[in-house]
């Protein structure tokens, strides 16, 4: 895993040679570099401020969309805010819905550029989850029919357990979710009853 971590990271910082499609990003407007926050060594700060290349295959004001440099699939793309947050949940709302948005308008235009019909919607979020640059973005991977993509998707899913054991989880879960709905004013307030 740790090999794997290191490989996608040296994709990131060694992209390949640039060619005639490479573009750089360029937040030049006065407003946005009021607004935009970079983190100095970060890879995708570095491509959002022209100093590194990428393939890019959308911008906006808010977020850039770039192929991955080391595709899990062909058309494996990238969807970047322009400023910097570590993680998903250092991100604000208002910037995961603009990035969210973006979805279903770039990945219509993946899946028709690679003759796919579906794809994977991807947020590596933590070490542990396998994110290895710490700015978030959202990967678009196009997939084909049996492309066996996933090694879990040779395994079998199985039926939830409604055991003490699961109700204890959704009992924390929804407790969690008070304490930060409490804690953070305009998270969801919408709970769940106890009893369901």
């Amino acid at each position: 895993m740790e090999n794997r971590r290191l490989a996608i990271l040296c994709s990131h910082l060694c992209p390949p040679a640039p060619f005639s499609g490479v573009s750089v990003s360029v937040c030049a407007s006065g407003e946005q570099q009021r607004l935009s926050v970079f983190e100095k060594d970060c890879v995708f700060c570095n491509i959002i401020r022209g100093q590194s290349p990428a393939l890019k295959l959308y911008e906006d004001d808010m977020c850039i969309c770039i192929l991955d440099t080391n595709p899990l699939s062909r058309g494996h793309s990238l969807i970047i805010p322009k400023s910097h947050f570590s993680s998903l949940e250092a991100t604000p709302p208002s910037v995961v819905a603009t990035m969210c948005s973006k979805v279903p308008f770039i990945s219509n235009a993946i899946m028709k550029a690679t003759g796919c019909d579906s794809f994977n919607l991807l947020v590596n979020n933590g070490a542990a989850a396998g994110q290895v640059i710490f700015h978030t973005h959202i990967h678009i991977i196009p997939r084909k029919a049996s492309d066996c993509l996933w090694a879990s998707e040779s395994l079998m899913r199985r039926p939830l357990k409604l055991d003490k054991e699961t109700s204890q989880l959704t009992n924390q879960v929804r407790e969690q979710l008070s304490k930060i709905s409490k804690d953070s004013p305009g998270q969801e307030s919408n709970r769940v009853s106890q009893d369901s």
